[in-house]
């Protein structure tokens, strides 16, 4: 049994079951079903691992599978976000 997200316990039997037996074909689906990513780490391991076992279950690639990730467009000093005013 292989552990693939240890905050939330979840084996890489578990994604493949939802795979096979619920049709999942995309992290979010897995995310919704099983929890992955949702613990203390917020999927910093869990989620590339989930992704090579979905791209090796349904044949896809990993650039098919992994969400695109997006920095701000404009840096924004932190104390702007937290209301402060600056001074």
């Amino acid at each position: 049994m292989k552990i693939v997200c240890r905050c939330e316990d979840i084996t890489e039997e578990d994604i493949i079951k939802a795979i096979e037996e619920y049709g999942c074909e995309t992290l979010a689906e897995l995310k919704q079903l099983l929890r992955l990513g949702m613990g203390h780490c917020q999927g910093r391991t869990c989620l590339i691992l989930t992704a090579k076992i979905l791209a090796r279950k349904t044949g896809k690639s990993l650039n098919e599978i992994l969400p695109s990730f997006r920095p701000p467009a404009v840096a924004v000093e932190i104390g702007l976000i937290g209301g402060e005013n600056g001074k």
